[in-house]
């Protein structure tokens, strides 16, 4: 039985989720500045998008590119836009902060996911820049994030279904595992094949410039993981 397959569309404009709509998405996640993989977009974009457009939209919480570990005053400014984008009618919000050492900030993860309510929350793909996938995982479970974005370590979801799989089996039903995009070459049935997935979950049609991994001190031997975009 074929599973069946959300589509959310990455947008940066507010003629982009109209005709997204109108394509046919369930689901939006808008933001700006894709060329630099997406930050937060303006009050302006979202109040207009939210009047324009009647499917989900989820709105990006990033202030600005590069990695994803924030200053105080950063900080401050991500929980702002979240109470901004609630305010505005937003259903949902993709974030997501990290350490200095690349893992999951608990903590301040968990204080977002919680200003966020009642909106979902979904922790975006600075998932895949942590060192340690299924430790992220626990992680990122226990801030109570509703799903977590990832393409399992791998540049895109079909390099990595195999760790996407592993993933689903891991969360054992606590979170969801959302793929970041779809291509001619993979389908939902790819993954509905795979133990553990009933649906495939596609939240961008396109494929966006790279960001750079979070900074870290820390020398290691470990080569870099690929460099992704925050939206898919």
């Amino acid at each position: 039985m074929p599973s069946e397959v959300l589509v959310e569309v990455c947008v940066d404009s507010v003629e982009s989720a109209i005709a997204s709509e109108q394509g046919g998405a369930q689901r939006i996640e808008l933001c700006s500045n894709l060329p630099e993989g997406g930050v937060t977009p303006s009050a302006g974009m979202i109040a207009m998008t939210r009047k324009r457009v009647s499917i989900a939209l989820h709105v990006l919480i990033r202030p600005r590119a590069g990695d994803f570990t924030y200053s105080d005053l950063e900080f401050e400014v991500i929980k702002r836009d979240i109470l901004l984008a609630k305010q505005l009618g937003a259903n949902g919000v993709a974030l997501g902060v990290l350490d200095s050492e690349g893992n999951i900030d608990v903590v301040r993860t968990r204080e977002l996911v919680s200003l966020a309510r009642p909106m979902a929350a979904t922790f975006h793909r600075a998932f895949d820049l942590t060192r340690d996938p299924l430790a992220a995982l626990e992680d990122v479970i226990s801030t109570n994030a509703d799903r977590v974005l990832t393409s399992g370590g791998a540049e895109t979801a079909e390099k990595g279904s195999a760790n996407l799989a592993r993933l689903h089996k891991a969360a054992k039903g606590r979170i969801q595992i959302r793929p970041p995009e779809i291509s001619a070459s993979i389908t939902s049935a790819t993954f509905s094949a795979r133990p553990g997935y009933a649906k495939f979950t596609p939240p961008c049609t396109a494929r966006f410039p790279r960001m750079v991994p979070p900074r870290t001190n820390r020398t290691s031997a470990r080569p870099p993981r690929p460099m992704i975009e925050v939206g898919g």
